[in-house]
């Protein structure tokens, strides 16, 4: 653990103060501005939408100016986002709303490679940990996150518009964060240098196809319940005060483990950790299907949030087998995604399936990913034991 790393997860923890103020608003803002109601989560679904669109220009920016000017373009757009989406709700405006999480998904893309660029500020026997203790930095966002949207949800007059004013102070203050933390140079390129291989060659590797896939479908899955979740708890007939504490602690789930997950990933190797991460996923499940108490929200999502971060520091650390230094950034935009397109379809099926089919059936439909990525895990497993 190094002074940049410690300002890396600072700046992760901010990064998701951002997003799990997202989510605890833009479906409830969405659900009162929409025209229709299975309408409700558009905003949440463009904010995944908007990350989708802008992972090849991360890429570039990222390979232009470096880590250190990416990220803090990234939080310039978190900034004016943030002030569009105040905005937004001010005059009751719902595509406007939508336009200002399209906008943001700018800043998501950019805070998505934040986990990667941990492996570049320290030793590479040292990358799992480092990946795993800046993903820890999440706590920041699980504490601060939720009581932002509680303690500014009335300012204004107008529900949840102090939330957004209030994310861009956490934008200005991330930018500060990042001016202190000193990323390796970009190396001027050569002519004579080594590109490394075709994206197309890449991707064709199983050790990726399984880490992207999971990656990909274990956030889907997160993010197809949590989404949902202060719907889901909205129509049970939970105050937001409820739900805001549900989401605190389903984001520590996913974060918490950060302080471990590395160290078990090194002792048991990542396959076994990432399968545990599968377990969870039906655990979550299992109990959100027993019923809808308040205790039963939330042991399902807290699950849901350490079973996301098995699989998702698995599926980091596992897919840094498959590209050279040289191929990080169009590799590490390929997986980024493939997380984006799956989010930006569970952000839209959430709302849809959740008021129209329930919180049930929802939740029976979450199966079908957990099950695919279960049985990715057993089939690189064995393509690993027939190479050895």
């Amino acid at each position: 653990m190094n002074r940049h790393l410690v300002l890396l997860s600072i700046a992760q923890g901010l990064f998701l103060t951002n997003n799990v103020t997202f989510i605890a608003i833009n479906g409830l803002v969405g659900l009162s501005l929409a025209p229709v109601a299975w309408m409700a989560t558009l905003p949440v679904m463009g904010y995944v939408v908007g990350g989708a669109l802008s992972t090849g220009l991360v890429a570039k920016s990222q390979q232009r100016f470096g880590r250190k000017g990416s990220f803090q373009l990234g939080l310039l757009v978190a900034l004016l986002s943030a002030g569009l989406g105040a905005w937004a709700v001010l005059s009751q405006s719902f595509w406007l709303l939508v336009t200002a999480t399209v906008v943001a998904g700018y800043y998501s893309a950019n805070g998505q490679l934040y986990r990667f660029a941990a492996a570049d500020l320290c030793a590479p026997d040292y990358r799992e940990k480092a990946v795993s203790l800046v993903m820890a930095g999440g706590l920041i966002g699980a504490i601060i996150g939720p009581n932002l949207a509680i303690q500014t949800k009335s300012l204004f007059g107008i529900p949840f518009a102090g939330a957004y004013v209030a994310l861009a102070f956490v934008a200005v203050l991330s930018m500060v964060v990042m001016s202190f933390i000193d990323f390796p140079p970009v190396a001027a390129a050569k002519a004579s240098d080594e590109q490394g291989r075709p994206l197309s060659v890449i991707m064709r590797q199983p050790v990726f196809v399984v880490a992207a896939m999971a990656a990909a479908l274990g956030y889907g899955v997160m993010n197809l319940l949590m989404a949902a979740t202060p719907l889901a708890m909205q129509v049970c007939g939970f105050p937001f005060e409820d739900t805001a504490w549900v989401l605190q602690w389903h984001v520590i789930g996913m974060f918490a483990p950060g302080f471990v997950t590395g160290h078990l990933i090194k002792r048991f190797g990542v396959l076994p950790i990432m399968g545990v991460g599968v377990l969870l996923n039906f655990g979550c499940i299992a109990i959100a299907l027993s019923g809808v108490d308040l205790h039963q929200f939330l042991v399902a999502l807290l699950f849901l949030g350490v079973g996301w971060n098995f699989l998702f520091t698995g599926s980091t650390t596992l897919s840094m087998q498959a590209y050279t230094s040289q191929e990080k950034n169009r590799a590490q935009a390929a997986i980024n995604f493939c997380v984006f397109a799956t989010m930006a379809f569970t952000s839209f099926a959430s709302g849809a399936l959740v008021t129209t089919q329930g919180w049930a059936w929802l939740n029976w439909g979450s199966l079908v990913p957990v099950v695919i990525t279960g049985a990715g895990l057993l089939w690189l497993g064995r393509q690993k034991a027939s190479a050895s």
